[in-house]
């Protein structure tokens, strides 16, 4: 605590307050900057400047020196000065300027600057507070007096008068320290009950941060596995996709080569036809009969290779029909997707761990005793039927990951 006389050390001669932002002269005394400024101003009338507080004389303005040691003095003496002023609360008895109150008088109904407060009277009728606008509050309501006891039946602070001749009267009272400090003892005793528990609701907050932490991390790394799964399993579906679209393009360039050579021969063949047409045509116009029948007879016009191959004689063309795209490697590779996905396991823990669904399941899938693992197979498994069993798709079926893997085995 600040002693009386430490406080007048810190006061400005000028306005005998506390230093505002305090400042030195050349001689060494210290003043408020707005104090000093003014006290100068004043002086620069007469042309003559001298220090209020030693009145050594000055030929010209004097330069004001910032006291870094006493502004850091007067910080920490604010910070710990236990007896703080209300901010807007000044002495009673300062009419010329406005100065902050260090005490309010009940009994007076004023407040006191530092000043005032010394030449203030000590009986004990004049009870001094911390400086307050609200000095009724601090006075009984129906006799006017200042509030000096504690009725502990009512729980109400009382004056004399009410403790003597009013309303509380027989009660038992207490003065309002003494109640005071049976009041900061139990207070004490259940701010002591309230720290462990408070330390107890910080460790429970800690201990779900941490929970929450290591949630965060389970899930980050749950999301990276997830997505390197599906980047694994998109590039292993391009390069199925290529290795179908390959097979199907070269497929389709041998057989466009096969057919482009049967179109070909063909299309001798049909010229052929063409021309021996047009000479039977020919023959067919001639007005003269010994030409007609010096020709060769018309069956040596067909081609001898020909002989019994055509549909009037049940023969065979040499043109056969061409295959169409051998599916084999489409449908294999439609079962390694199959077993692609079929193949990806999905881990969880204890009761979260993922099980097949038997109820719903294709009757093609064999699905194992401990519900984890299905095969496709082309031995029907008669499950009865139901409203919720796909009888189109094989489905392997978890919550939140269902797949439908549609049947290409037939």
């Amino acid at each position: 605590m600040a002693s009386s006389a430490l406080r007048d050390e810190l006061d400005c001669s000028i306005c005998l307050i506390t230093y505002t932002d305090p400042v030195m002269l050349r001689c060494g005394h210290n003043f408020c900057r707005v104090c000093i400024d003014r006290a100068l101003d004043t002086q620069a009338k007469s042309g003559l400047y001298s220090c209020p507080e030693c009145r050594e004389e000055f030929q010209e303005r004097p330069t004001l020196m910032r006291d870094i040691a006493l502004r850091n003095i007067m910080e920490n003496f604010l910070v710990t000065d236990p007896t703080p002023t209300e901010p807007g609360i000044f002495c009673t008895y300062c009419v010329d300027s406005p100065v902050p109150a260090v005490k309010s008088c009940l009994h007076c109904e004023a407040s006191l600057c530092d000043k005032h407060l010394r030449v203030h009277s000590k009986s004990p009728e004049h009870v001094l507070s911390d400086p307050t606008t609200s000095l009724e509050d601090r006075k009984c309501s129906v006799h006017k007096k200042v509030l000096e006891y504690y009725c502990t039946e009512d729980a109400a602070c009382i004056c004399v008068s009410c403790s003597l001749a009013g309303e509380h009267r027989g009660h038992q009272v207490e003065m309002m320290d003494e109640a005071s400090e049976k009041k900061k003892k139990k207070l004490r005793n259940v701010l002591q009950k309230l720290i462990p528990k408070r330390e107890k609701t910080e460790e429970r907050v800690r201990s779900l941060e941490e929970r929450r932490r290591k949630a965060q991390e389970k899930s980050s790394g749950e999301a990276e596995r997830v997505t390197a799964l599906f980047i694994d399993m998109r590039r292993r579906l391009d390069d199925l996709e290529k290795k179908v679209l390959s097979e199907i393009s070269r497929q389709e360039k041998e057989e466009s080569l096969s057919l482009s050579a049967l179109i070909h021969q063909l299309e001798i063949k049909k010229d052929e036809l063409s021309r021996k047409m047009r000479h039977i045509e020919e023959l067919c116009n001639m007005a003269d009969p010994l030409t007609v029948l010096q020709e060769p007879d018309t069956g040596d016009l067909c081609d001898p290779e020909e002989g019994g191959g055509d549909e009037d004689t049940g023969g065979h063309d040499k043109t056969h029909d061409v295959d169409d795209l051998d599916v084999t490697v489409i449908s294999d590779t439609f079962r390694t997707l199959c077993d692609i996905i079929s193949g990806i396991r999905i881990y969880g823990e204890g009761p979260a761990d993922i099980l097949l669904d038997v109820n719903t399941a294709q009757n093609y899938l064999l699905i194992s005793d401990d519900l984890k693992t299905a095969t496709w197979t082309e031995i029907t498994q008669n499950r009865p039927e139901t409203a919720e069993r796909f009888q189109d798709y094989h489905q392997l079926w978890e919550p939140e990951l269902p797949f439908l893997l549609r049947d290409y085995s037939t």
